[in-house]
């Protein structure tokens, strides 16, 4: 084990050092010779040998040896530690000192190296080989045979301190104090670029290892700053979405079962279609766009999730002190606040964080599929004219014959007949548009998506290649097809129209603003399409921009 983290550490080591080690000039021959004491490479002044001996790289005048081999020790004690801290007292001898997410302390004598992983380094002892930090902070006040080096912490030596090799700083500072000795010299890189590497070491010390996401601490106090922006976020979507979130709250009260069963079922089925929706849309080359809005879809949905899955646990709170209080901000903050305190409970902060977001996220799906079931059942079946009675069929009253003398036609064709469907010419005025009923959520996308290949086809007809354009092309087509015709390409083939809420025809400006509230919808990764699918009315955010609804109508005119 200890061979095996020092090599590793050893390769972290090299790959913050390349630059250092460029070789001098380009056109020096090189040679790499490969025998029994190693690998030997040569070129343009540097020398890096790989063997028995550990690693050493000279460049010119510069010298370091990274993990130097040293034969066991003789005390054969090997002080290994995770999740805690290992301190080695004055007077005691070990052959390592190791800790993962724990720091190490060295008073006594270690006769190889100490290596501290997530945690820090203190050496007032005498170390044989290397001291190593790995995301923490290394202070050496003793004599050290080897290199001190910290990666992503900051390295400091007291006025005792005696390093025999160098002293590697990557990713943090280092401080030396004036007495201190350095026989090796100094190698830093990007030094103070990574500030953060202290306040990550102490949350995973006290939250990572406990299981819980937050703890009453101040050096943890960048993790509470993160989790209080994260409720604003979550407030600003309840005020932002109350009837969608009243909702969706409605179902997981009415369907807890259904809700947890469906959760489960996307865990297990999520896998497998993105992968499928990501095969299929890298196939059509034009769809390969919308792969990363698939994956930040993904992320809203869950962000949205969670505040459903909180909102409901502070309408639970709050339920018997305020009766009949809706009002969804107040529930996000109340549950937000007692999900906080839940997160600071060692394990238990871990688990409410995973079933908060699976319970939301399968409440979130089940509510979509509510509301393409309702959206399905929402036209009602066409339904057969009564047919003539015979009375009013033999005898015609005094009305019906001075109807039929004036105008010639018989009494049944003076109207349409109750309960019928629209017919198409009554589809064709605005105000019977407005009344019929909505297009639901994947026809819609149909739709869109035959409009989306055709103009993808006819940009590559005139020689236009690759998506640039493709968005603002299709936009202009809408707009252009909504005035014209009321309908797009699309439209026509799933019997789709858009229409005025208010029962006006549509004009240039509706037209236009609606092909502008589109990339609205869009940029929101696509939480404005997604929208369609649980909206009272089946509107999209560009439609709710624009005063529009799209219906489905029994029969759409054609282009022609």
């Amino acid at each position: 084990m200890k061979q095996i983290l020092r090599w590793a550490l050893t390769g972290a080591v090299l790959a913050g050092l390349c630059a250092w080690i460029a070789p001098a000039a380009a056109h020096d021959a090189r040679r790499v010779e490969v025998g029994s004491s190693g690998i030997d490479i040569r070129g343009g002044g540097g020398h890096v040998v790989i063997g028995n001996g550990g690693i050493r790289i000279t460049d010119h005048s510069k010298s370091i040896v990274i993990a130097k081999h040293q034969p066991r020790c003789p005390s054969g004690q090997e002080i290994v530690e995770v999740g805690h801290s290992a301190r080695l007292s004055a007077g005691r001898t070990a052959c390592d000192v190791v800790t993962v997410f724990g720091n190490s302390s060295v008073h006594g004598t270690v006769t190889d190296s100490v290596v501290a992983v997530m945690g820090s380094t203190r050496v007032d002892g005498n170390v044989a080989n290397s001291v190593v930090a790995i995301f923490g902070n290394g202070h050496v006040n003793g004599s050290i045979g080897g290199n001190a080096v910290t990666i992503f912490g900051n390295l400091k030596l007291g006025p005792k301190a005696i390093v025999q090799g160098q002293v590697v700083s990557l990713f943090g500072s280092f401080e030396r104090s004036p007495s201190a000795l350095v026989q090796g010299g100094t190698v830093r890189l990007m030094s103070n670029i990574f500030r953060f590497t202290e306040a990550l070491r102490g949350w995973s010390e006290h939250c990572l290892l406990l299981g819980r996401l937050l703890a009453p601490r101040l050096d943890v106090l960048w993790a509470w700053g993160v989790a209080l922006g994260m409720l604003a976020i979550y407030l600003l979507l309840a005020a932002l979405f109350r009837d969608g979130l009243r909702h969706c709250v409605r179902t997981l009260e009415e369907h807890p079962g259904a809700s947890i069963l469906t959760a489960l079922a996307m865990v297990l089925l999520t896998p497998i279609l993105l992968l499928v929706l990501m095969v299929a849309l890298t196939v059509t080359v034009v769809g390969i766009i919308f792969i990363p809005l698939l994956w930040i879809g993904l992320l809203c949905a869950g962000i949205f999730g969670r505040v459903i899955a909180i909102a409901w646990l502070g309408r639970r709170v709050l339920s018997g002190a305020h009766r009949g209080v809706d009002q969804p901000v107040l529930h996000v903050l109340v549950g937000g606040v007692l999900v906080s305190v839940l997160y600071m409970v060692p394990v238990v902060g871990f688990i409410v964080y995973a079933v908060i977001g699976l319970v939301g996220f399968g409440t979130l799906t089940y509510t979509l599929l509510l509301a393409l079931r309702s959206a399905r059942g929402a036209l009602p079946p066409p339904q057969p004219a009564e047919p003539p009675s015979t009375a009013s069929a033999a005898a015609p009253g005094p009305e019906a014959t001075a109807a039929d003398a004036t105008s010639g036609t018989g009494a049944m064709s003076a109207g349409p007949v109750p309960g019928a469907p629209p017919s198409a010419a009554a589809a064709e005025t605005p105000l019977e548009l407005a009344a019929l009923p909505r297009a639901g959520f994947w026809i819609r996308m149909a739709a869109l998506l035959i409009d989306l290949v055709l103009i993808s086809v006819c940009l590559n007809l005139i020689g236009h290649h690759g998506s640039d354009g493709t968005l603002i092309a299709l936009a202009a087509y809408g707009a252009l097809m909504w005035k014209l015709r009321g309908t797009t390409v699309g439209g026509i083939i799933c019997h789709l129209r858009v229409a005025r809420i208010d029962g006006r025809p549509l004009s240039w400006e509706t037209a236009i603003l609606r092909a502008l509230g589109c990339f609205l919808s869009l940029v929101a990764a696509g939480l404005g399409f997604f929208w369609i699918a649980f909206d009272a009315e089946r509107q999209a955010w560009h439609d709710k921009i624009a005063g529009t609804v799209v219906v489905s109508v029994p029969k759409v005119r054609g282009l022609v």
